[in-house]
């Protein structure tokens, strides 16, 4: 999918990575490629996981995601968006009253095997036939006698009851902890919440940022707005130098119902890009959907990281309270990933100043017949699925919007790819009658990378145009 012209590397470059959960792990993929091929990126931008291998790589932190003992490459990622303790702990707890239930009526179902059984033994002169028959009555004479079965099943379902309004209880006096952002409802939605934690991803990705930062040593991590601003000097202090590109990252506020764009930008870009046109100060409209990384709003990197990870409707979003003096004057929003901001991260990476684009995205476009395959019901797949074709919607849509805005525009994505957002741990494809591991979904990226873009496009570009 190419632009008005050929590629050229020595045009202004923007490198955009979209997706959900698993497609980090293509990403790093074609970020392996592109960092062994050296393929220009001036400006590397993303949402959603999308995000974390632009934080990463904006700070020459790529290898960290794709080494074989790299961050993608780890089983904590299998732990990733979890139902909430209180949903599978509920869940678990009917489970196990439906078996108490069923105990005694799979008993009583036995007869309809048992007694025939007998009855052909005793037709065929067997002794065994009124053994079966009599040993079985005996049994289920004997199972529910008064403290037998039935007082093991009124024991079982009293205790049972008891852990689940405990859960509750304990969920509950949880809910009624002060927040950091309005709420209104009624309890109950306070008690369950969002049905999947994005905890363990935020966590993650965290520490993984830390660490790289650190050089890998267990130096003791530092409060959020402490590690927001190590990684805003970082990434500051070294832009333009080799490995180190710009940055623009967009997630979603659900209160101003606007896209919030954080970037780290280089002169002359950064003034503009801010709506710094006129004046010293920014345009009202810029000011109120834009940080700058590398300015005031260096606190709000770990913010922006940790909405990245929390989806629409299905996890709780990030609150995030911005400074007095900021233009939400210490107001506390609520952020997420939008899977349909593809869009907007092409409109934000040209107003960087990019006249080339090479979106990464994990999902395949299907465009031929006879090509479907048996769809998921479990919750988690339905979700995924979802989101699948929200992003493949929008990136074919976002393209199509702006190509005439770019001199040129490339998709890399693979044609084909079984593994949902949420298989962590890989996911059973029907083409190839096997299981695909998320290992393998890293090296797909990584030979996408070359057989769409790398050898062909950069192969074939005149490095004098």
């Amino acid at each position: 999918m190419a632009g008005r012209e050929p590629y050229s590397p020595r045009h202004r470059t923007a490198l955009v990575l979209t997706g959900t959960g698993t497609a980090g792990a293509y990403h790093a993929g074609v970020l392996r490629a592109m960092a062994e091929a050296g393929v220009r990126i001036d400006i590397v931008a993303g949402h959603g996981m999308g995000a974390i291998g632009a934080f990463f790589t904006a700070i020459e932190g790529g290898a960290r995601l794709w080494n074989p003992d790299g961050l993608w490459r780890q089983r904590a990622i299998s732990r990733f968006y979890p139902w909430r303790p209180v949903l599978r702990t509920l869940g678990w707890t009917f489970g196990a009253a439906l078996a108490l239930v069923l105990v005694p009526m799979a008993l009583l179902a036995s007869g309809l095997v048992i007694y025939p059984a007998g009855l052909l033994l005793r037709m065929a002169q067997s002794p065994e036939g009124s053994t079966l028959a009599e040993g079985y009555a005996a049994l289920v004479r004997d199972a529910f006698q008064p403290d037998r079965l039935p007082s093991w099943l009124a024991e079982g379902a009293f205790l049972l009851a008891l852990g689940a309004l405990f859960l509750v209880a304990v969920a509950a006096a949880r809910a009624r902890l002060p927040r950091r952002h309005r709420e209104r409802g009624r309890f109950w939605w306070r008690v369950f919440g969002a049905p999947i934690s994005h905890r363990s991803a935020v966590r993650y990705w965290q520490t993984g940022l830390w660490r790289l930062m650190t050089g890998g040593t267990r130096v003791p991590q530092p409060d959020p707005i402490e590690l927001s601003r190590r990684y805003a000097e970082v990434l500051g202090d070294n832009l333009g130098q080799p490995g180190f590109r710009e940055l623009i990252v967009v997630s979603h506020d659900l209160d101003t119902r606007r896209d919030l764009v954080l970037a780290a930008l280089m002169e002359p870009w950064r003034k503009p890009f801010f709506g710094r046109r006129t004046g010293a100060v920014p345009s009202p409209e810029r000011a109120c959907e834009t940080l700058d990384l590398v300015g005031a709003d260096r606190d709000h990197v770990v913010d922006i990281l940790s909405a990245s990870q929390c989806l629409p409707v299905v996890t709780d979003p990030w609150p995030v309270t911005f400074a007095t003096e900021s233009y939400w004057r210490g107001e506390t929003h609520r952020l997420c990933d939008r899977p349909e901001c593809v869009g907007r991260l092409l409109e934000e990476v040209i107003a960087a100043g990019a006249e080339q684009v090479i979106i990464v995205s994990a999902t395949a476009d299907t465009d031929l017949p006879h090509t479907l395959t048996e769809p998921r019901i479990d919750g988690r797949g339905r979700i995924g699925a979802w989101l699948v074709s929200q992003e493949t919607t929008s990136v074919r849509d976002a393209v199509r919007a702006r190509r005439d805005s770019l001199r040129f525009v490339h998709v890399v994505s693979p044609e084909h790819n079984p593994i949902g957002p949420f298989d962590l741990v890989g996911a059973y494809d029907e083409r190839s009658d096997r299981v695909q591991m998320l290992g393998e979904l890293l090296d797909r990226g990584y030979a996408d990378a070359y057989h769409q873009f790398i050898e062909p496009v950069v192969g074939a570009a005149d490095p004098t145009s």
